[in-house]
C-alpha cells in the first residue's frame, strides 16, 4: 500500500511540474488575477460554477475571496452559483439541470463581471451554457478544465486546461491555480501602500 500511496503523490507532483514548466499557463494565471482584480476595483462580481467535486472547488474558491486568504481585509463579492438549493432544485425540476447556471447568470451576471467555470472534462453542459450566456452579457469567462479543454475552451477568454485526463489530479491542480489567483488578487487589492 505504501508504494501505491507514493505513486499517487508522484502522479500529482508530475502534473504540477508540467504546469510549472508551461510559461504560457503561468503567465495566464497572472493575467486572470489582474482581470479579476480590475473587475473588483470597478465594482463587479465573481461567479463560479461546477458539478460534484468541481462545485466543491467553486465554493471553496468563492469562500477564499469573500472570507479571507492570507490577509485580514474587506470581503470581495464572489459567489458559487450552486449554493442556493431552492433555486437549484426549482430550475432543475421546472426547466432542466442543464439550465441551472445559465439562469443564475441571467439573473445576476452583468457586463464586466467574471465567471469561472470548472469542469474536468470541459464538457459539462450546464457550465458551458452559463459560459455562453456570460459571453453574451459581456462578462469575462475563465475555464478550468482537463487536458483537451473540451467544448468550454471555445467560450473561454482564459483557459486553464490542466495537462491530465485523471479527474483527481485535474481537480488538485484547479485548486492550486485558484489559490494562486486568490493570493495575487488579495495582494493587488490589499497590499500596504496600494
Amino acid at each position: 500500500m505504501s508504494e501505491q500511496i507514493k505513486s499517487i503523490i508522484e502522479q500529482s507532483i508530475a502534473v504540477k511540474q508540467q504546469l510549472l514548466a508551461d510559461d504560457t499557463l503561468t503567465a495566464r494565471i497572472g493575467e486572470v488575477a489582474k482581470a479579476i482584480s480590475e473587475a473588483f476595483k470597478n465594482g463587479h462580481r465573481l461567479y463560479l460554477c461546477g458539478n460534484g467535486g468541481s462545485a466543491a472547488d467553486a465554493q471553496h474558491l468563492a469562500a477564499e475571496f469573500t472570507g479571507r486568504f492570507y490577509s485580514d481585509r474587506e470581503p470581495l463579492p464572489a459567489e458559487a452559483l450552486h449554493v442556493n438549493t431552492s433555486f437549484l432544485t426549482a430550475v432543475a425540476n421546472d426547466y432542466s439541470y442543464d439550465q441551472i447556471y445559465e439562469r443564475a447568470i441571467k439573473a445576476h451576471g452583468r457586463e464586466g463581471d467574471v465567471l469561472i467555470g470548472l469542469s474536468t472534462s470541459g464538457n459539462s453542459k450546464n457550465v458551458l451554457l452559463a459560459q455562453e450566456e456570460a459571453k453574451r452579457r459581456g462578462m469575462i469567462v475563465v475555464s478550468f478544465t482537463g487536458a483537451s479543454g473540451g467544448k468550454m475552451k471555445d467560450s473561454a477568454d482564459y483557459l486553464f486546461n490542466v495537462p491530465s485526463n485523471d479527474t483527481p489530479r485535474i481537480q488538485e491542480s484547479h485548486i492550486l491555480v485558484g489559490h494562486i489567483i486568490c493570493q495575487l488578487v488579495e495582494e493587488e487589492l490589499f497590499s500596504q501602500g496600494k
